[in-house]
């Protein structure tokens, strides 16, 4: 399966790296979805990053990475689970327009400058001392690359680099991470090789879009870090799955009401709910809603996928 993250250490120095690949995975979110090609290219890149950042974290849940803003672009939405669950989402403005191929990412979201930034960390509900986390900060940066490295940088102390990119094949990323230093004292693994994160830095720089995504990601870490000791390799894998289902849009419909949901079946003679991230259709007709507010029923409905 290709679409995993890969993580690596340069033996001797602070230094930590990964590489995900999606192919899959990707495909099936662009399959659901009709979206422009920078629209699609910059999803795919935040789908990288999300899943790199998350293989660095240690916690069972969801991380939710979101950019969201003013422009043609109203919102993308990554969501990746500890268990290798992944799906994405795009939501464009009924007055977008048409949207160039090139667009950067701040003519896409950040018209005004009211772009934002936001990392949502949310664990299992019957995690021990489950406390969902939420960081929200300025949209800084001209590429998705650049917004992340700023963050981490910012909001975790971490000196971070990424090498993204996306198309509607694949979607493909590099990181690397300066891991932080021990009571103020490098470990003495690390004292061997004090420019090693300098080094890769320099080397993976070299890298070309083309390449991410016409390479394998074993040639990608070959073709740049040769002649580098790595190791300690291991991998993740992702799969896309969509948690949208019945009862949710039955849990939906209890909190829109009853009063609410009468007004909408007598206006269009049934329930439609689209999911986002799916494009799964669910319907429920009167008798389905009726059942909605019945004590101990649960409306059958139907679902179908166009």
């Amino acid at each position: 399966m290709s679409d995993r993250v890969r993580r690596f250490l340069l033996h001797g120095a602070p230094v930590r790296g990964e590489i995900v690949t999606l192919d899959e995975a990707w495909r099936e979110v662009v399959s659901r979805h009709e979206l422009p090609a920078s629209v699609c290219a910059r999803l795919g890149e935040l789908s990288a990053a999300a899943l790199l950042l998350a293989a660095t974290l240690k916690f069972d849940g969801a991380l939710v990475m979101q950019i969201q803003g003013d422009g043609p672009v109203a919102l993308f939405v990554v969501e990746c689970q500890t268990d290798g669950r992944y799906r994405a989402t795009v939501k464009l403005r009924e007055d977008a327009g048409a949207i160039a191929d090139q667009a950067s990412l701040p003519s896409l979201v950040d018209a005004s400058g009211r772009g934002r930034f936001v990392v949502t960390l949310d664990p299992r509900s019957d995690a021990p001392g489950r406390q969902p986390w939420q960081g929200i900060v300025p949209l800084d940066g001209d590429t998705v690359a650049e917004v992340l490295e700023r963050y981490m940088l910012q909001s975790e102390q971490l000196p971070t680099r990424l090498w993204l990119a996306a198309d509607d094949r694949r979607a493909v990323g590099l990181l690397l991470q300066r891991m932080p230093d021990e009571g103020g004292r490098e470990p003495a693994l690390h004292a061997r090789d004090d420019d090693g994160w300098e080094r890769l830095q320099h080397l993976a720089e070299t890298i070309t879009p083309t390449e991410l995504l016409e390479l394998p990601a074993e040639q990608i870490l070959h073709r740049l870090f040769w002649q580098e000791s790595l190791h300690g390799f291991d991998s993740r894998e992702f799969r896309f799955a969509c948690n949208c289902s019945r009862d949710k849009v039955v849990g939906m419909l209890k909190l829109l009401g009853s009063a609410e949901v009468d007004s909408i079946l007598r206006e269009r003679g049934g329930v439609e709910v689209r999911c986002d991230f799916c494009n799964q259709l669910w319907q429920l007709d009167a008798v389905d809603c009726a059942l909605v507010f019945a004590d101990g029923e649960t409306p059958p409905g139907s679902a179908s996928y166009h």
